[in-house]
């Protein structure tokens, strides 16, 4: 069985950067495992610029910022195997992978999971009606246009306000596609505010919120769909069921980390984020094992992505010194306002990145940490929205000889 020190699975902006990263703090035996055709992932088919800013402080488009990684991979001579699916993980860091060569058995110190997310479909939130064709995640219609050049309708509706979809509706409109409008069941948008204004009031593309598809119509190709607007208990309101007449439907409508390696390794996942639970790290409660990128935490932007993979390299390089040990663990506790955080423990109490989303949008918060009835930090929040990760660093000597570790938003 061939032994490697660093094995990576995915070879998408999380493990890319995870690679690169690892490199540069010595570490020479690193192999990345990559399912796809190509090296960069999801970012390949987004030809759309706003990627880099923070990480390279630039606008890149999708496959620039991808490449960028890819020239570093190849310059460093890191292994990579593509059309390669890890068909199996064990809680001892073995790897089970499959390609044209067959099946191949690996051995590993350390495991970084890089596997990031996938789409939630129709069946995932049980729209009622017929079953015809023309029926798209966003992202399977990105990759549609952009890489094979295929147009996928030409009057069409969009179910959820994810910012593929919001990003979506801009692409089709620009090719001469009807984007009648985006409906989101939500009374607020679960995209970034950027995407809003750029892709759909630019445009004089409607968006309706707390509204949603409850029935599909067609016979072979969709033909039309009904929305009806939603309560606040989520009812539907009466009288307010209106039918559209399209052969398109695009769902943008969640997305789901890519965690069933995870599971079988023993990983636990945490039933908010729908990844692994992590010290500060990024390492998961399976030593050796870390996870980083949508497949730890769905992000809104690729360069946290890639910045939270430079991250937990840190531990990475300090559990192949012997120096990560779990001698003593606390339970980071989110008290009102918050639905999750990342890291959900910690252990050395260094330096910490802490990754939060709020349950609902407002103005003038206040992120309070606290260490029982003492107050740690205060940061101060000129507005919040659930679709904007709100990252907060604490410093060792905030964090120093804390018994608990509590954050609320008020």
């Amino acid at each position: 069985m061939p032994e490697r020190e660093v094995i990576i699975i995915g070879g998408g902006a999380a493990g890319l950067a995870a690679a690169v990263a690892c490199k540069q703090k010595g570490i020479e035996d690193i192999l990345i495992i990559e399912r796809g055709d190509y090296l960069g992932g999801i970012l390949q088919q987004c030809i759309h610029d706003g990627f880099g800013l923070e990480k390279f402080h630039t606008s890149l488009a999708g496959p620039e910022y991808a490449q960028r990684y890819i020239d570093q991979v190849k310059e460093k001579e890191i292994s990579f195997l593509l059309n390669s699916m890890v068909v199996s993980l064990t809680p001892q860091k073995e790897v089970i992978v499959v390609n044209n060569n067959g099946l191949t058995h690996y051995q590993a110190r350390i495991i970084i999971l890089a596997m990031g997310c996938r789409e939630r479909t129709r069946g995932a939130i049980g729209i009622p009606g017929a079953r015809p064709s023309g029926i798209y995640t966003a992202g399977a219609a990105q990759e549609l246009i952009n890489l094979k050049n295929y147009m996928i309708g030409e009057k069409i509706v969009i179910l959820g306000s994810g910012d593929i979809g919001l990003i979506m509706a801009r692409r089709l409109t620009l090719e001469g596609v009807e984007v009648i409008t985006v409906a989101e069941k939500l009374p607020y948008s679960s995209g970034l505010p950027r995407n809003i204004n750029q892709c759909l009031y630019d445009f004089d593309i409607p968006l309706l919120l707390s509204h949603t598809v409850i029935d599909i119509e067609g016979n072979g190709r969709l033909s039309g769909v009904t929305i009806a607007q939603l309560g606040k208990r989520g009812g539907i309101i009466p009288g307010s069921r209106r039918k559209i007449a399209c052969d398109t439907l695009l769902l943008s409508v969640g997305l789901i980390p890519e965690n069933e390696l995870s599971r079988e390794a023993g990983i636990i996942l945490d039933n908010i984020t729908g990844g692994p639970q992590v010290d500060e790290r990024g390492q998961t409660n399976v030593p050796g094992i870390f996870a980083c990128g949508n497949v730890l935490q769905v992000h809104d932007i690729v360069d946290n992505v890639s910045l939270e993979a430079e991250y937990i390299v840190e531990g990475v390089a300090e559990y192949l010194e012997g120096k990560l040990n779990k001698e003593r663990e606390i339970k980071v506790e989110l008290e009102k306002g918050l639905r999750h955080v990342v890291p959900q423990t910690l252990i050395r109490f260094k330096d910490t990145i802490f990754s939060f989303r709020v349950n609902q949008p407002g103005e003038k918060k206040v992120l309070v940490f606290t260490d029982g009835k003492r107050v740690i930090k205060k940061k101060f929040l000129r507005r919040v929205n659930p679709a904007e990760m709100i990252r907060v660093k604490l410093i060792s000597s905030e964090l120093e000889e804390i018994k608990t570790l509590k954050v609320r938003l008020v």
